[in-house]
């Protein structure tokens, strides 16, 4: 995993949380920081340098808002194949011009990839594997059941009750509450469908 904006306050703050849930985080990403370290982790000046050094595939955006879209763009031309971007505020023509650079690049490499989450959104969670955002991962425990929201808040509460009744998670995956987001219910179903730890899906929103 790259974070993107990993020396500002929300950058730092949960990229010490994702490492010690497990996460592996092997780069993050400031201009003009290139050649320092955070929580023991090396920062580069961009993306493309931080891919070459570590074969990172994933990367989580926490950069300012007027800098998101372009955060994006970066990543997915450095060959990111997952992008997560946490930001809220993004300017919606901000969004448009980003999710069209990565559906563009999708469709030239016909492997699906790169895919983008968000933004607006607390990313996604693997229990006991991998957190990539803000969620909490203790109120998450491993399970067959994949849960998918637009409301991050709804999203920590249904998690935290599928727990609460011995209901274990495979992958709990927020999407964003903005008008235009990477990834709509459509696919992350898709992606559940494809997953033989998935044995049910709870989705919390409008699907149309």
């Amino acid at each position: 995993l790259v974070v993107q904006g990993i020396t500002g306050r929300d950058g730092a703050f949960h990229t010490r949380q994702m490492i010690d849930y497990g996460t592996r985080v092997v780069a993050g990403v400031t201009p003009g920081k290139g050649g320092t370290t955070l929580h023991g982790v090396p920062v580069f000046d961009s993306v493309a340098e931080a891919v070459a050094a570590t074969r990172a595939n994933a990367s989580v955006i926490y950069v300012p808002a007027p800098f998101a879209g372009d955060a994006i763009m970066e990543a997915a031309d450095a060959g990111i194949a997952l992008i997560v971007c946490i930001t809220e505020g993004v300017p919606v023509r901000d969004t448009l011009v980003a999710y069209h650079h990565v559906a563009n690049l999708r469709e030239k490499n016909g492997n699906g990839r790169p895919r983008l989450v968000g933004p607006n959104c607390p990313g996604l969670l693997a229990p006991g594997i991998a957190r990539l955002g803000i969620m909490p991962g203790h109120i998450a425990k491993p399970g067959p059941v994949g849960v998918v929201s637009r409301s991050g808040t709804l999203t920590y509460e249904v998690v935290h009750q599928l727990t609460r009744a011995d209901l274990g998670q495979s992958t709990c995956l927020g999407i964003g509450g903005d008008p235009v987001i990477g990834t709509n219910f459509i696919d992350a179903l898709a992606a559940f469908e494809a997953d033989p730890k998935t044995e049910a899906i709870c989705l919390m929103g409008e699907i149309g």
